[in-house]
């Protein structure tokens, strides 16, 4: 089968290869790949920011059919449609691990970047893993439980937005887009913030229930154009999704004496950031890292219920062969998710 490689450490290093179609051992199943999500994890392993173990196959965004059961599988049958949780294996020793926290194990090896990935058209994966994807749920837009699920995490879960709250999102890209949609669940007034490379993505931030949009290109002081947004009043939340240092200043900026400040984006190096205001707001500073199992069947059940709207974020799809042109479509930031779909020709 022909799968997307990382084959060396160094920006760029990803080539087109055929490899062995996998097969399951004991506890494991092998997933036949309908939709693969792009991530901008992965655009750092290609420009090698994020740690990887090549030669291996990326991707980790995914869902698809079950077509082989190893020994042992219990509950599972093959047809059976799934999506499935990225660690491949954590310690199950360290404390984290003993804590349910599986996500900061320094011994986690995850698909896409340590073992085996999606970008392929099948992928092997403890059974463990898996979560089934309710009837009427397309797979596609299953695909996005994994980002989802991440958001869930770190805007639900560890941010805690809650009803009637001011929140201010950087980034309308697909984190920043679910991040909005959980927001509004949550009852929260959202307002989403961009730069000139985003118009179409804050029309459709505005489309998905954002109670305004900020072009910070466009005003000559974001903060006194957000606070008569809010009617005098500053933000509770806020979010970074979109990675970028001028962000993380512009929201500790916004944010309210005693607020929250959540970083989902990843900056791929250091950046400089106003410590100090830590301490003169009495911010609370909450980073968050991948998802946990709690909020896989969370994240599920809202694109299932199109509480959270998948269907909108999706706007490329590409065979495995065109995985070039599907990684620069995201590096251009066109569109908003783009899919592999190891079926297309």
């Amino acid at each position: 089968m022909i799968a997307v490689r990382k084959i060396a450490r160094g920006v760029g290093n990803i080539e087109l290869q055929d490899v062995p179609e996998p097969h399951a051992s004991s506890g494991q199943v092998v997933i036949e790949v309908n939709s693969a999500g792009i991530c901008g994890t992965d655009l750092h392993i290609y420009l090698d920011e994020f740690e990887t173990r090549p030669p291996v196959t990326i991707g980790h965004e995914l869902a698809g059919v079950i077509v082989e059961l190893g020994r042992d599988v219990e509950g599972w049958r093959v047809g059976d449609r799934v999506t499935t949780e990225t660690y491949f294996s954590t310690c199950g020793r360290c404390l984290d691990c003993r804590r349910g926290r599986r996500n900061l194990c320094v011994h986690r090896r995850s698909i896409g970047s340590k073992e085996e990935g999606a970008f392929a058209q099948y992928l092997l994966t403890p059974a463990s893993n898996l979560h089934r994807v309710p009837d009427g749920l397309d797979l596609e837009i299953a695909a996005l439980t994994e980002p989802l699920a991440c958001t869930i995490h770190g805007v639900l879960e560890t941010a805690g937005v809650r009803a009637g709250e001011n929140v201010v999102l950087a980034g309308p890209g697909p984190i920043g887009l679910l991040a909005l949609q959980l927001a509004k669940v949550a009852g929260a007034t959202v307002i989403m913030l961009g730069t000139h490379f985003d118009i179409k993505r804050l029309k459709l931030a505005k489309e998905l229930g954002a109670d305004a949009v900020v072009n910070v290109q466009e005003v000559d002081d974001v903060v006194e154009s957000v606070r008569e947004l809010f009617g005098s009043e500053g933000a509770d939340l806020v979010v970074e999704c979109s990675g970028a240092a001028a962000a993380a200043k512009t929201l500790v900026d916004l944010a309210n004496r005693g607020a929250r400040f959540c970083q989902m984006g990843l900056y791929g190096k250091p950046i400089t950031f106003y410590q100090d205001a830590v301490c003169y707001k009495e911010l609370v500073v909450t980073g968050t890292n991948a998802s946990v199992t709690s909020a896989w069947p969370k994240a599920l059940k809202l694109l299932a219920q199109r509480q959270v709207d998948g269907s909108r974020l999706i706007t490329h799809r590409f065979a495995i062969a065109e995985w070039d042109q599907a990684l620069e479509t995201v590096k251009k930031k066109e569109g908003v998710k783009v899919i592999l779909k190891p079926g297309l020709a």
